[in-house]
This record gives C-alpha cells, sequence and structure tokens, in this order.
C-alpha cells in the first residue's frame, strides 16, 4: 500500500459490508490503514467479516431500511472505535423482472434498501458530520442509475434516485467540510450481479476494482466515480442525444438485454431470499 493511500486513525462504517463490494472495501480500507466497522443484515456474516480483518474493527447487524437501526448501528461504532469520517452507504439489492409481473414485495424492498437505506445513512451522517466541519459521504449507485434498463426498471429508478440525492445533498453540504461521492460501477461479478448480460465491449467488474475506485477517491476528490473510467466518456455524447437516438445506441451495444436476458435460474436463490 502506499504512502499516499493510507488512511491511519480513520473510522470508516460500510453497509452491507459481510459480502460482494463491500466485503472488498471493508478488506481494502483495514489494509490501509483505516479502522473499519461492517453493518449487515447478517449480523453472523458482519461479525466474522470484522474478525478476519484483524483486532479493533466492529462487525454488527444493521437494517439500512430502519433508520433507529442505522441510528444505533453508528452510535455504537462511534461508542467503540471513534467518530465516523467516512460513510459508505453499499448496501443493496437487485430483482429483475418486467414490472408489470413485479410484485409489490419485490417493489418494496428494492425502494427500502437501495433508496432509503441511503437515505438514512446519508441523513445520520450529515447530523453528525457537519458539526466537525469534516467528513465522506459515499454512496454506491450504478451506472442504471443514469441509464433505465428494460426489466431492472425499479432497479434503475433506485439509483436514479441515488444519483439525484447524492447531487442534492453535495449542495447543501457546500462549504462544510463535508463531501459526498457517487460511486457508478458497471456489473460486478457479486451474488447481486449474477447471471446478468454484458453490453459490446465490457466485461463484469471484480468487487477488488470498485474497492480501489472507492479508496482512491479519499485522496482524488470526484463528484462522481465511474468505473470502469471509460464509460464516463461513454457517456456524455449519449446524454446530449434526443430519445430516439440514445435508445438506438443502447440497441447498438446490447445494452438492453444487459438485464432482461439475465441467468434466471443463476439468481433464484440469490432473488428469493432477497425479498423482505
Amino acid at each position: 500500500m502506499s504512502e499516499q493511500k493510507r488512511l491511519d486513525g480513520q473510522v470508516v462504517a460500510i453497509t452491507g459490508g459481510a459480502s460482494g463490494i463491500g466485503l472488498a472495501t471493508a478488506k481494502l480500507l483495514a489494509r490501509s490503514g483505516a479502522t473499519v466497522a461492517i453493518g449487515d443484515l447478517d449480523a453472523d456474516a458482519a461479525a466474522k467479516a470484522a474478525s478476519e480483518l484483524g483486532e479493533g474493527h466492529l462487525g454488527v447487524g444493521l437494517d439500512v431500511t430502519d433508520n433507529q437501526s442505522f441510528e444505533n448501528f453508528v452510535e455504537q461504532t462511534e461508542n467503540e472505535l471513534g467518530p465516523v469520517y467516512a460513510l459508505i452507504n453499499n448496501a443493496g439489492v437487485m430483482l429483475l423482472g418486467p414490472l408489470e409481473d413485479e410484485a409489490e414485495a419485490v417493489t418494496d424492498t428494492m425502494l427500502s434498501v437501495n433508496l432509503r437505506g441511503v437515505i438514512n445513512g446519508t441523513r445520520i451522517a450529515m447530523r453528525r458530520m457537519k458539526p466537525r466541519g469534516r467528513g465522506r459521504i459515499i454512496n454506491i449507485a450504478s451506472q442504471a442509475g443514469k441509464a433505465g434498463l428494460a426489466e431492472g426498471a425499479t432497479y434503475c429508478a433506485t439509483k436514479f434516485g441515488v444519483v439525484g440525492l447524492c447531487e442534492s445533498v453535495r449542495r447543501e453540504l457546500r462549504g462544510s467540510g463535508v463531501e459526498v461521492v457517487c460511486v457508478l460501477p458497471g456489473p460486478v461479478e457479486t451474488e447481486l450481479g449474477a447471471g446478468i448480460g454484458k453490453a459490446v465491449g465490457t466485461s463484469h467488474l471484480r468487487p477488488e476494482a470498485v474497492a480501489e475506485a472507492i479508496l482512491d477517491s479519499f485522496f482524488k476528490y470526484r463528484a462522481e466515480v465511474w468505473i470502469p473510467t471509460i464509460t464516463r466518456t461513454l457517456s456524455v455524447p449519449a446524454a446530449i442525444l434526443p430519445v430516439s437516438g440514445r435508445d438506438w445506441l443502447v440497441r447498438a451495444f446490447k445494452g438492453d438485454s444487459v438485464l432482461a436476458e439475465a441467468d434466471t435460474e443463476r439468481r433464484a436463490e440469490y432473488e428469493k431470499k432477497s425479498v423482505q
């Protein structure tokens, strides 16, 4: 780990940190010197993950959809580890299928976890960080928060919401010393991303690549972190096209099949256990 990427003495809290992007990020931040608090719906998995980071880290149960549970997580973190310098709102769920066939429980789960959970965490962090005049709120969105994809309507809507939340809160916090970072990864090789397709010329990211980009964001501030970075360049011309042009571009790069042609058998167990 280079000396330019050390977080010695900083406390970082991560939601959904017992697996996937969250766990990869927790491991990397711990190696960089940060003291890490992992919150996860699976309390045992959170405790196990924290123990594997080494001594001095924390892993506890957290339901991000419950504001009191989130408050308790941050309170316990600060009581045991010290003031939270950064909160990474990572917990998320992706449930796919045509919107017309989507059960209300599926809709509610994604709205509650992906959007309400991020709002809960962001609000709690703002209230604690602003009086200190320092801090960092890192919200994990998705490139699906910039381009709606067929058979992922609610998931995309929640990620669009996270992007809008970040923009709004960044402006509210201007001059406060608290920074907001919106992370926009493409498809990632995690349980959440299992079985989804690939657009032309793309490959699935490793969770470690997202973790590296998150760590970099501590030292090189960007309001939006696109992973891989080339996708940010490609998004610029797409944004100025009329709707018909954007639709053509998505079809040309087979972006319309990324979620619509997902392997439902590979995803069945994950989706079943994810509905709250």
